[in-house]
């Protein structure tokens, strides 16, 4: 394959959407949201449908992938924590192996304040950077670039202009260029909904939307106000696929880069009669989420694998012939995205280790090809076959003709623990092994001038 994939490492294009659900596609058959350039992405990928978020909340998830570690392992499982200049994460390692390193849009793991500069130092291996802590202001988002300590702004809907900056990165690389990874994170589909831009919120008119059936009737009026923007957020956000995609092609870079799109967690949005702009449940509308890997060397297909946010950063490195360092937790799955057939069966970790979300409580879970299997501290909380009950309305942990499969989902779930080194306490237990404070709402204060927390460094084994 000339000038392709086998003459030399592979670029990586790695797109993050903050908030989107795994089902708000076309494709996956989402009967209200037009999504056509991610779901002609999806028919040219390895789609893995049981793709999780560890840890459904934006830190957590971020921390995760950057360094194939589990949120127990790194201490990274509350938002607005500062992720350690210790750790070995994902643009570190892809510099050391040869390439240039880019990021773009929203990072989230800086910790010191959600519109303070994040200096060069603290950017775990990017070199260009325009990119802001969090900021959810999308028609007026600020960025830094560079190593310059000025805010700015960017012109109008700051995904389409983090686009544009996108596209002019790659427009500036050469056949001769040494290979890059560039990730550009989003911070739309998360709410505010209402802000998205006005001509993709025309497309969606509330009273013809159709609502999932697991949606109760006393959520669904506030579930159809927030879907309108979110959905308009999703297909504003496809249009952005499909122009960064169309300048893969324009240059060239198409035949010899990797393309990732996928989110940090979903939304729950009215079903299971929790609120809309929820996520950590451990239910599919927030814990499953999208996992697209357009890999030219592979044949596209659907896989029930499941993945977990761990196994992201080691399948990259795989994908590129980079060795996986020793830290990283997670597997290595290319041999799923470049094999043949469904892959293997496996059970993909999820947990809430001091969850903010009001009325949930601590959990640990597993993900098979199959079946979700939860616990809480107090037992058994939520059994469901994905496969018969997609919609998870029917929770078979009390069911007595599911107790053997309840028992062998328990030993997965113990297991999965063990390797991840998780005993599973109260979240106090972690609070004070890696030394926070927390706010009354149990979250991390990111207001300003507040004390920047980090994980407290652990004694060695």
């Amino acid at each position: 394959m000339v000038g392709g994939l086998a003459d030399a490492k592979p670029n990586i294009v790695f797109v993050l959407a903050d908030q989107w659900r795994a089902s708000a596609f076309g494709h996956a058959g989402d009967p209200n949201v037009k999504t056509p350039h991610l779901d002609s992405l999806a028919a040219q990928s390895t789609r893995f449908t049981n793709a999780v978020s560890v840890c459904p909340v934006c830190t957590p998830f971020r921390a995760a992938l950057l360094t194939g570690r589990f949120p127990t392992s790194t201490g990274m499982f509350l938002n607005d924590l500062y992720l350690p200049d210790a750790e070995l994460c994902m643009g570190e390692i892809f510099k050391s192996a040869g390439y240039d390193t880019a990021y773009i849009g929203k990072w989230h793991l800086d910790g010191h304040g959600r519109s303070s500069y994040i200096p060069p130092e603290r950017r775990q291996g990017f070199d260009y950077w325009k990119a802001a802590e969090c900021d959810h202001n999308y028609n007026h988002s600020h960025y830094y670039a560079g190593s310059s300590p000025e805010k700015q702004y960017w012109p109008g809907y700051d995904a389409f202009a983090q686009t544009a900056d996108a596209q002019q990165y790659l427009r500036g690389r050469t056949p001769t260029d040494k290979p890059f990874l560039l990730v550009l994170a989003f911070g739309p589909p998360h709410f505010p909904h209402d802000t998205a831009p006005p001509e993709y919120q025309s497309v969606y008119q509330l009273d013809k939307l159709t609502l999932a059936g697991n949606v109760p009737a006393a959520s669904s009026a506030a579930a159809r106000k927030e879907l309108v923007g979110y959905y308009a957020h999703c297909t504003a956000l496809d249009k952005c696929v499909g122009d960064l995609l169309a300048t893969l092609k324009e240059t060239g870079l198409d035949e010899r880069t990797l393309v990732v799109f996928t989110a940090d967690h979903g939304e729950m949005m009215g079903a299971h009669d929790v609120s809309p702009r929820m996520k950590q449940w451990p239910y599919d509308e927030a814990v499953n989420v999208p996992f697209l890997l357009h890999d030219p060397q592979a044949a596209p297909r659907v896989v029930s694998t499941p993945l977990n946010t761990p196994d992201i950063l080691p399948t990259l490195l795989g994908l590129a012939d980079v060795a996986v360092p020793h830290s990283v937790e997670g597997d290595d799955l290319s041999a799923v995205v470049r094999g043949s057939g469904n892959g293997p069966d496996r059970a993909a970790l999820m947990m809430s280790v001091s969850p903010f979300i009001p009325h949930l409580v601590e959990y640990r879970g597993i993900r098979t090809n199959r079946h979700t299997y939860v616990r809480n501290l107090a037992g058994p909380w939520l059994l469901f076959d994905n496969q018969t009950d997609p919609l998870q309305l029917h929770n078979l942990t009390d069911d007595p003709d599911s107790a053997g499969l309840r028992q062998i989902l328990d030993a997965r779930l113990d297991a999965a623990l063990k390797q991840a080194g998780d005993s599973f306490r109260p979240r106090q237990y972690y609070l004070d092994k890696w030394g926070y404070m927390v706010e009354p709402q149990d979250s991390i204060s990111y207001a300003p001038n507040a004390r920047v927390q980090s994980p407290r460094p652990q004694p060695a084994p």
